[in-house]
């Protein structure tokens, strides 16, 4: 997993972020957070597009770099993380609490996915919301 910058700015309910390490790469939403999931979200459909061609996914930039060329007064850094599936599965042995695996099964199949399709979002959704 690769991580850039990205720049929050906004008020009230309409908030962005920039990332100037990937081109057109921009997220959007009604609070800081939603703003920052949204370019989390472009950031990855980005990469896999560029990886998909062929292409390497540029080197981050460093904070301070950021900061120096693209940070404007009342705006604030944030972390976008990058995460690309392989595209090649791997099979893992996890050992969880029988209500809790009933739970997962059942939350799976409201949502029409498997429990490992169900699991991977899971844990998607929570490293890139302690990122």
């Amino acid at each position: 997993m690769a991580e850039y910058f990205g720049i929050l700015d906004g008020d009230d309910d309409v908030w962005g972020v920039r990332v100037p390490d990937l081109p057109g790469v921009n997220g959007g939403g009604s609070t800081p957070g939603h703003a920052r999931q949204d370019a989390i979200s472009a950031a990855r459909e980005w990469a896999e597009h560029r990886i998909d061609k062929g292409y390497a996914l540029p080197a981050p930039s460093s904070l301070g770099d950021i900061v120096r060329a693209h940070v404007q007064a009342n705006e604030v850094i944030v972390t976008i993380p990058v995460l690309v599936d392989s595209g090649r599965p791997a099979r893992a042995n996890l050992s969880l609490d029988a209500a809790l695996l009933a739970d997962i099964d059942r939350a799976a199949a409201e949502r029409r996915l498997t429990r490992s399709a169900f699991i991977a979002s899971a844990v998607r959704d929570k490293i890139f919301s302690q990122a």
